[in-house]
Formats: C-alpha cells, structure tokens, sequence
C-alpha cells in the first residue's frame, strides 16, 4: 500500500535537509554557515479512519490529517449519544410542586 492519502491524493515529496554550525549574528555571533546538504523525503501524516459512506456503509481508509481537520470526511459514530429517559426530564418538578402544594394545603 503505498503512503497515499485516498481523499486527496497527497504523497511523499523530496525536499533537502539543511545541516548549519555558528551562531546567529542577530544573537551577537559571527553568522551561520551551512555545512551539509542532503536530500530527505517530507511524508503525509496518514491515520486509518473508518468513514462513513454515502450509501451509509463503513469503510476503513487511509486519509491525511488536513483532510480530517477540514471536514472532507464524515468519520463513523461509534455509538449513538446518551438521551435521557422521557419521564426522567420533567418529573421531578412536578413531584416537587405536588409535595409544596399538600404541605401548605
């Protein structure tokens, strides 16, 4: 499997890895000078997702931190949210109504 992302496309791109000794002459050095060069790959950071499809199915993809962060995907619901039985919402206050009108009554 190659380090593609499956949304966008993106892939690894080569780039070059700048060695540098000395001190900086905004610090109160004499400057820095480079000392080596050397070619280095830059990765796409991919993490395994399970997303949702649009005919409401499953899929595990390997998808790139940007397109998870902007939304391009609809990742899977694990589990549905916790919901509140309905007599629990409103009971209590009604019970406590009752007990303050037969006390005074």
């Amino acid at each position: 499997m190659a380090r593609i992302c499956e949304i966008c496309g993106k892939s690894a791109q080569l780039g070059n890895r700048v060695e540098i000794r000395g001190k900086a002459k905004y610090l109160g050095g004499v400057g820095t000078k480079i000392t080596g060069i050397t070619r280095r790959k830059f990765k796409p950071n991919l993490q395994r997702v399970k997303v949702t499809t649009p005919n409401g199915g499953t899929k595990t993809m390997r998808v790139c931190t940007q397109c998870i962060r902007s939304g391009a995907i609809r990742k899977k619901v694990r589990q549905a949210p916790f919901r509140l039985p309905v007599e629990a919402k409103g009971g209590g206050t009604a019970k406590k109504a009752k007990k303050k009108a037969t006390a005074k009554a």
